[in-house]
């Protein structure tokens, strides 16, 4: 009984207790939930047009943070190094699919899959070999982008909330409400939903697989990059952010490898859930350090009753 009490009753005793510390902890899985949601949103862009499961986005979050700082310690003003470091990937776009995808064009998705990989290694490489392994500290002051608290006394307690995860949060907004203006106002969006949703017959009507494919690893590109700056401002700006973008995988196995909304929607649970269970159930009963691992057993339990997620379109094969 005793244990049952501390699992049952003790954690939601406290939310009630203390509101003002819940808010707290919602606010800090909210934040961390956003910045998954947002690698999630790259994967699913270049999913969703080309059927490519992209292992290298993880890297590109770290490629573009790096290279905007790279670029500012070279005496480069801010935000010119921020235009400077959209060419360059812009220009990885472009190598990708000439080098790499166009000549596997028909290939097994496993062939693609492993060339994601193989561009992982490369960058990498490239990146510690221009840049350095050290930890390095995101320009965010030099961003403009404000530091300090804001306290809040909700329930006669208080709520602190960062400049820098309130930017973050309406940032991200943003960035997500542009990118869906994007593909459902504009004709390239519209191209790129069309090769998701049918990828033969758009190819039937004209549409580029070339450009198409270019357009998404550019946009993937521009949304690691503001991701980069978002953790990098948060943890500093090295390699180990690469293994904090695995994080999105257990966000597309919640929402679905395919939709853009789970994507969101995935990315916000995980990054709450996770918090409060650290919070109110790992540290009390297990000694803390469950944020390792729970996105991963909670993504695990969705895909035992729902393997297409839980936005994902269900796949009818006719045998």
């Amino acid at each position: 009984m005793e244990m049952l009490s501390k699992i049952f009753v003790e954690p939601f005793a406290d939310m009630v207790a203390a509101p003002d510390f819940l808010m707290q902890v919602i606010w800090e899985g909210l934040v961390s939930g956003v910045l998954y949601a947002l690698i999630a949103l790259g994967f699913v862009l270049i999913f969703r047009s080309s059927r490519i499961f992209n292992f290298a986005q993880g890297i590109m979050v770290v490629f573009a943070a790096l290279t905007l700082v790279g670029l500012h310690a070279m005496g480069i003003p801010a935000w010119v190094s921020v235009a400077l470091t959209l060419v360059v990937m812009f220009i990885i776009a472009v190598a990708i699919e000439r080098i790499v995808l166009r000549p596997l064009v028909g290939q097994p998705d496993i062939i693609l899959f492993m060339a994601t990989i193989g561009i992982t290694l490369f960058l990498v490489g490239t990146g510690e070999t221009i840049f350095g392994g050290e930890n390095k500290v995101m320009i965010t002051s030099e961003l403009g982008i404000p530091t300090g608290d804001v306290v809040l006394e909700p329930f006669g307690g208080f709520l602190l909330l960062q400049h820098l995860d309130i930017t973050v949060v309406i940032s991200a907004a943003l960035l997500v409400c542009a990118l869906l203006v994007f593909l459902g106002k504009t004709q390239m969006g519209r191209a790129i939903r069309a090769l998701g949703d049918d990828h033969q017959a758009a190819l039937s009507v004209g549409i580029s697989l070339q450009t198409i494919w270019v357009l998404v690893w550019f946009v993937s590109g521009i949304i690691a990059l503001v991701t980069g700056i978002a953790w990098g401002a948060r943890a500093g700006v090295s390699f180990a952010l690469e293994i904090i973008a695995f994080k999105a995988l257990p966000v597309l196995m919640l929402g679905g490898l395919e939709s853009i909304t789970g994507a969101i929607i995935g990315g916000l649970a995980i990054g709450v859930l996770e918090k409060m269970f650290e919070i109110y159930w790992g540290q009390p009963l297990l000694g803390g350090n469950t944020e390792v691992w729970f996105a991963y057993v909670l993504a695990l339990g969705v895909l035992l009753f729902r393997p297409q997620g839980l936005f994902g379109e269900k796949i009818i094969e006719r045998v």
